[in-house]
């Protein structure tokens, strides 16, 4: 896969403004977001699941892809997440990921992520990636797909004691940059990604070329929506700040309309 430069030619406009309310950082999903693993990790649920006993279909095994591991594999398996079958398939899917999913290397990229990447660090974006992987398999996913250097801190379902939607994740990561979170993004493919940021105070930056379809990913309150890598790292270059709170994190029930690439409406504060 040819990743695209187009990004990297030109600035970032807006990603540090005069007056300095420009968003500081932007965390990033991996699967669906930054890597097209979705195909590959469907394929070895499937196989996994088959080993184990349980005929899942891809529809099915691409549902599961994003939840921690456990959840994941207790779904398609329908067993409970501490069933000894489904401990079994997380051994064997992690002993395969190498074979069947780190093995095509920098062709996992999306189109854009290395160059916009660059751009929005060399404009002073701080860059974190928090997701449901391990931090040993994610910190792989990164380094065979040549971007490793360009994100700080890795934040791993292993490194928190409460996985997605729960904010902890992006929380840690925001915590790891020295970045409060309503002045970061969090950039994801799923309900659970936009609905995590929303309960972070993080602006809601939603990717529609991963597994969230623009219908479900739309009905989060507030979310901004991108077709491209292009448009999110447009997104991040416009953005404003969330209003802080000392409230501290709360789900946001209301319902809004998503807000698209190029929209010039203002955020309204969380309630």
């Amino acid at each position: 896969m040819r990743v695209s430069m187009e990004v990297g030619e030109r600035p970032v406009r807006g990603a540090r403004s005069a007056g300095g309310e420009a968003l500081r950082a932007a965390v990033f999903d991996l699967d669906g977001t930054l890597a097209n693993t979705l195909p590959a990790i469907s394929k070895l649920l499937v196989k996994v699941a088959k080993e184990q006993g349980c005929s899942v279909t891809a529809r099915q095994a691409a549902a599961a892809i994003g939840k921690p591991p456990a959840a994941a594999f207790g779904r398609l398996l329908g067993r409970p997440e501490d069933d000894g079958r489904v401990q079994a398939a997380i051994s064997r899917y992690r002993e395969l990921f190498s074979y069947e999913v780190l093995c095509q290397g920098p062709q996992l990229l999306y189109p854009g992520v290395t160059a916009g990447l660059s751009a929005l660090r060399a404009h002073g974006v701080e860059l974190a990636v928090a997701t449901s992987k391990t931090t040993r398999s994610a910190e792989s996913l990164l380094e065979v797909m040549g971007i490793r250097d360009l994100v700080g801190p890795v934040i791993g379902q292993d490194m928190v004691r409460r996985g997605k939607p729960h904010p902890e994740l992006v929380l840690r990561a925001a915590g790891r940059l020295g970045v409060p979170a309503w002045q970061s993004a969090y950039v994801g493919d799923t309900v659970g990604d936009m609905r995590m940021a929303v309960t972070a105070r993080m602006e809601p930056v939603a990717v529609t070329y991963g597994s969230g379809t623009f219908g479900e990913l739309a009905a989060v309150a507030g979310t901004r929506m991108c077709s491209s890598f292009k448009d999110v790292v447009s997104v991040i270059a416009a953005a404003r700040p969330r209003p802080s709170t000392a409230a501290g994190p709360v789900v946001r029930q209301r319902r809004a309309a998503a807000v698209p690439v190029g929209a010039q409406q203002r955020r309204r504060r969380l309630p």
